[in-house]
């Protein structure tokens, strides 16, 4: 049995300052970089991606795994035209040429879901309409996604089935590929599709209340698999949407997979219904930075843990460039004392800090390269590193990082930044253990991320405060600009009802 696994990996930020090419496929942070057919099972084999528990299943049943091409890269503006082509391109002729060498018996695919591109809004949807084009329509083919998918009804119509990760942080990725491969396995056994159901939810869900370790979005999950127990499907597919692209796909979307239409119809149905009802919990807010500085200050002073803070807004998981300085400035002004931020991505920053050496102190015109505002600040070097090590975290274990020059900067007597050359959100405690700091150790942790940071940062934290300094992955997506969203689709939850 002969199946070919690939994977193309994007979220897309419609309002985001920066867009994403072909370079950002080759140098990711805290993934690896693109994989063609020669190196991509020696490659994701010990990582953490959805692939490496394809390899995994596939393997064990005694299959032979034809690689095509992966890639991942950190989430931005849309895809450019070019990377889109080239990537696209990659993965046709590496079928094409896997297709020459012998049948195929299957397909599986690592795909985001979020993903636009210039020209595609639905690049998930064209991709697969790509690849449908050359395996006929009959060709068995499972999909994982990312939970932030903004599921189509032309992704539904063109795999047999979709696996969104169930957690969010994101410590399922693999396993999530070994689902999508086993259900994979099971289509070529059946010898035929399952039914399929596909609707979509009227309201966004603000990216910082769609952490499932907690209500509601907790409560969704265990309703999720208590219908696709009763109803007998195959896969119960829920993506809460990534509320940043600006098409008429975006949003909350179900799919089902079942024996009979109609215990897909009624999985979705049930599951649109709770969704339905509980909308207002979805509802949420969040701090400002002066009221979130204060309120971390006031609880470190007795704190025996961390208090952990999220700087949501410029969040690089969500389209942001990781080198605002809001929160930065902020904890500077009201004097915070055993302060560290995490992480600064400025290249230039980090280049001369590696040419001051450690214990060198220079003036920096710090971050701000996306938005025009970077902070003036005057430097100590404490620690340089080449910023590549292993991720150790329950979402990342065993991925490759690698950020470039790297250096841990004093700007003030309490508060210490790492300054990087490539962006990655903050979710795994070795991109400080790396060069020398202790998270617990800390009395306060300032990371870039909005949700992802609690699987690894959470267990050591005191509390934890999410706060809104200025960005593009905004608290409230209602203030953005969209011009190209369904009709009728709701911006907050409970708004307009």
């Amino acid at each position: 049995m002969r199946i070919a696994i690939g994977g193309f990996q994007h979220e897309s930020h419609s309002f985001a300052p920066l867009p994403t090419g072909w370079q950002e496929f080759l140098h990711p942070g805290g993934f690896p970089p693109l994989q063609r057919p020669a190196t991509l099972v020696e490659a994701l084999r010990p990582t953490s991606v959805p692939c490496a528990g394809a390899i995994e299943v596939l393997e064990g049943a005694g299959a032979t795994v034809v690689p095509l091409t992966w890639c991942f890269a950190n989430p931005a503006g849309p895809v450019t035209a070019e990377a889109f082509e080239r990537i696209s391109a990659l993965m046709i002729g590496a079928l094409s040429d896997a297709l020459e060498e012998g049948p195929l018996d299957g397909l599986y695919l690592e795909l985001h879901g979020a993903m636009v591109a210039e020209g595609f809004p639905d690049a998930e949807g064209e991709l697969l309409r790509r690849i449908r084009a050359v395996v006929g329509p009959d060709l068995p083919l499972t999909v994982s996604l990312d939970p932030h998918a903004n599921m189509t009804r032309q992704m539904v119509a063109l795999a047999d089935a979709l696996v969104p990760y169930r957690t969010y942080p994101h410590v399922d990725m693999k396993p999530a590929g070994a689902q999508a491969t086993r259900l994979l396995l099971d289509r070529i056994r059946r010898g035929k599709p399952w039914a399929r159901a596909f609707a979509e939810v009227d309201f966004l869900i603000p990216l910082t209340m769609q952490c499932t370790m907690v209500p509601p979005m907790s409560l969704v999950l265990e309703e999720r698999a208590r219908l696709e127990a009763a109803q007998g499907c195959a896969e119960l597919a829920f993506c809460f949407g990534f509320p940043y692209a600006d098409f008429p796909g975006c949003g909350v979307a179900i799919a089902a997979y079942a024996e009979t239409q109609a215990a897909a119809e009624a999985a979705v149905a049930g599951l649109k219904s709770y969704l339905d009802a509980h909308e207002p919990d979805f509802a949420g807010g969040v701090l400002g930075a002066a009221e979130g500085v204060a309120e971390a200050l006031a609880i470190a002073r007795t704190a025996a843990r961390p208090v952990v803070m999220a700087d949501t807004q410029d969040n690089p998981g969500g389209g942001g460039h990781g080198d605002t300085t809001g929160l930065l400035a902020e904890l500077i002004r009201q004097d915070a004392q055993g302060a560290v931020l995490g992480l600064i991505n400025d290249a230039e920053g980090a280049a001369a800090c590696h040419a001051a050496g450690i214990g060198g102190t220079l003036d920096l015109s710090l971050g701000g390269k996306s938005d025009g505002a970077p902070l003036p600040v005057t430097a100590v070097v404490e620690a340089l590193t080449d910023g590549r090590f292993v991720a150790t975290g329950p979402m990342s274990k065993g991925n490759p990082v690698d950020l470039g020059p790297t250096a841990l900067i004093r700007v003030s007597p309490g508060v210490r930044v790492i300054v990087v050359t490539r962006k990655m959100q903050a979710l795994d405690q070795a991109l400080f253990t790396h060069i020398g700091v202790e998270p617990s150790a800390q009395k306060i942790i300032a990371l870039k991320s909005s949700v992802h940071f609690r699987a690894h940062f959470q267990p050591i934290a005191e509390r934890v405060i999410v706060v809104a300094a200025p960005g593009p992955v905004v608290a409230d997506p209602a203030v953005l600009p969209f011009a190209n969203l369904r009709p009728g689709l709701r911006l907050r939850p409970g708004a307009n009802r």
